[in-house]
């Protein structure tokens, strides 16, 4: 199976992973208009499922070094496939409630508080469960993204001074979905052996780890999609048949975010091998920054703010990039 050689490349593969999680909700945002979450969140599902499978059959079968992915998946444990399955559990349920945010509030909101929760939640559980990296310069780059949510938080109740239709659920909804988003990457983590080069018995490739954890999100959303067709976060229920109903650009839009947040998991759970799952993870999640200059730029989501809100979001995103860096820095 294809794996990473060197923390420098697992730094580029983690900036990679940046961009495609700060990015795949304009997919969401493209098909909006007349398309309801719910309905996209189905094909979004099938689009990480789509390319899970298409990796493990290919760059996790491929190669002499670490085992392949069917002869791996044969000799998992029962405990460490479902340890992979329930990180998917966990990270569908956050990821409904993010996206349910980023239609309340928008993206320069949600990713920013959600996401940027779930990174100091996600570094923190992570660093206990395998300590990699210099733990003043993590720890200290965590203190900046926080110091970034908070100017974020303030931003938006600022803004919800002056446009009206903003209330502070999408807030909550992105603070809840930050503290369970920060948990389900430890539980793929444990699922894998940890030197992705030399397997273990019993323990899963990070090809097999991710396709588990992407049947997770799909067995999951049978549950948790469907109460939320029926008792949407906003707007009117919907049903299956109105799933059907959508054109092609709809579906395709789904499947495309589905795939552009698959490529970044991918490259992010490599990446772990040579930066360890803390540091991987943290740097990930930057992709808070890639989604605020989305929403705040192209969305122009806080359009006709007064001057000091403007000096509060770029406030947040130069503490964010300074976090990242000393996330960097810290192996």
């Amino acid at each position: 199976m294809f794996i990473i050689e060197s923390y420098s490349i697992a730094v580029i593969f983690c900036l990679i992973t940046m961009v495609c999680w700060g990015s795949w909700a304009n997919t969401q945002k493209l098909a909006a208009a007349n398309w309801w979450f719910e309905l996209f969140y189905w094909d979004y599902v099938l689009g990480i499922v789509l390319l899970a499978t298409v990796f493990a059959l290919t760059l996790g079968s491929l190669g002499s070094q670490g085992r392949s992915f069917w002869p791996d998946l044969q000799q998992a444990s029962i405990t460490n496939i479902g340890s992979a399955y329930l990180g998917g559990v966990i990270f569908n349920a956050a990821n409904i409630l993010l996206g349910a945010a980023i239609s309340i509030a928008g993206m320069s909101v949600a990713f920013p508080v959600g996401i940027g929760l779930a990174l100091v939640i996600g570094v923190v559980v992570n660093y206990i469960d395998q300590p990699v990296g210099q733990s003043t310069l993590l720890f200290s780059g965590v203190g900046f993204i926080v110091i970034a949510i908070v100017l974020n938080a303030t931003a938006y109740r600022q803004a919800s001074a002056y446009r009206q239709g903003v209330s502070g659920k999408g807030l909550l909804l992105a603070v809840v979905s930050g503290a369970m988003m920060g948990l389900f990457y430890k539980y793929v983590a444990q699922a894998m052996f940890p030197d992705f080069a030399q397997p273990q018995p019993g323990k899963l490739s990070p090809y097999s780890a991710v396709l588990l954890f992407s049947l997770g999100i799909l067995a999951s959303n049978l549950v948790f999609n469907t109460l939320l067709m029926y008792r949407p976060f906003v707007g009117a229920p919907v049903s299956y048949g109105q799933y059907w109903k959508g054109n092609r650009t709809n579906h395709v839009m789904g499947i495309l975010g589905g795939i552009i947040w698959c490529i970044g998991m991918s490259f992010n759970i490599l990446a772990s091998d040579k930066a360890g799952p803390a540091i991987s993870y943290g740097l990930g999640q930057g992709a808070t920054v890639i989604a605020a200059i989305w929403g705040i730029y192209v969305w122009n989501e806080f359009k006709g703010a007064p001057s000091s809100t403007q000096t509060l979001l770029r406030l947040m995103l130069g503490f964010y990039v300074v976090g990242l860096g000393l996330i960097i820095a810290a192996r």
